[in-house]
């Protein structure tokens, strides 16, 4: 079976260079090296297992089960059942328009939370950090210094939940309310309080009702105040996605 690289290399250069640009833009909007190169591979072949998968991405089949599932978490994949599980791409066009949704969703809370600082003339209330390892490092932080309750709100739980697990499970044993809103049947930290909503797309972290963050699709940026004017907008988004029922939009 050949690779996406062989592949792309018996159609020529051209088709070569777009898969590289594909895995870059993927990387962009937060799929890992390997989710980007499975989702390729997937996109190429229409279905396929693992094993299958992990050879025409190139990945190590010991990984590929777990990014398949992280893709699927994330959208762009599902499972069709059976056994060997097998998984069919969603379609790349549904994906951009998912994408264009949450990434235009996030500018308009920034563009309600720059309009406030404006209206309130005070100038360096929200905070801006650019990298996803900076994003998951501030909201560890957050995590660590919660003292009473933290909310996290949130779409890519997977990933929060592999680099952060130690954190949550020290904030829960220091008696931290932890609260995590995101996509029904997850697998959820021991501990954890969890409220199942659908159709999520930014992450948003609440620390103690003092301390509040913002991030991008793909956790790629995020804005993050101790401002109490913005912190009680976020507050208040917060508490209607906690009261709604599961099957109502998110607002």
């Amino acid at each position: 079976m050949a690779t996406i690289e062989e592949t792309a290399v018996a159609l020529g250069n051209q088709t070569s260079d777009e898969f590289r640009k594909a895995a870059e833009v993927l990387g962009k909007v937060g799929l890992t090296q390997y989710e980007a190169r499975a989702y390729i591979a997937l996109v190429a072949r229409g279905l396929g297992d693992a094993a299958t998968l992990a050879t025409a991405a190139g990945i190590p089949r010991t990984s590929a089960y777990k990014v398949l599932e992280s893709l699927a978490e994330k959208g762009y994949a599902k499972p069709t059942g059976g056994k060997p599980i097998l998984f069919r791409p969603t379609p790349p066009l549904d994906v951009a328009e998912t994408l264009k949704g949450a990434i235009q969703e996030v500018f308009e809370k920034l563009a309600t939370l720059h309009r406030v600082v404006a209206e309130h003339g005070e100038p360096q209330l929200v905070y801006l950090l650019s990298g996803r390892e900076k994003v998951l490092q501030k909201i560890g932080e957050l995590l660590d210094q919660s003292t009473g309750a933290f909310i996290l709100t949130t779409p890519q739980l997977a990933d929060l939940r592999d680099e952060l697990g130690k954190k949550i499970q020290h904030a829960v044993k220091r008696g931290v309310r932890v609260t995590f809103i995101t996509t029904p049947l997850q697998r959820i930290p021991e501990g954890v309080e969890f409220v199942p909503r659908e159709n999520l797309r930014a992450t948003e972290a609440l620390s103690d009702g003092a301390h509040a963050l913002l991030a991008a699709p793909g956790l790629e940026a995020c804005g993050f105040t101790d401002n109490p004017i913005l912190i009680a907008h976020l507050k208040q988004f917060l508490e209607m996605v906690l009261e709604k029922g599961p099957d109502e939009p998110t607002p």
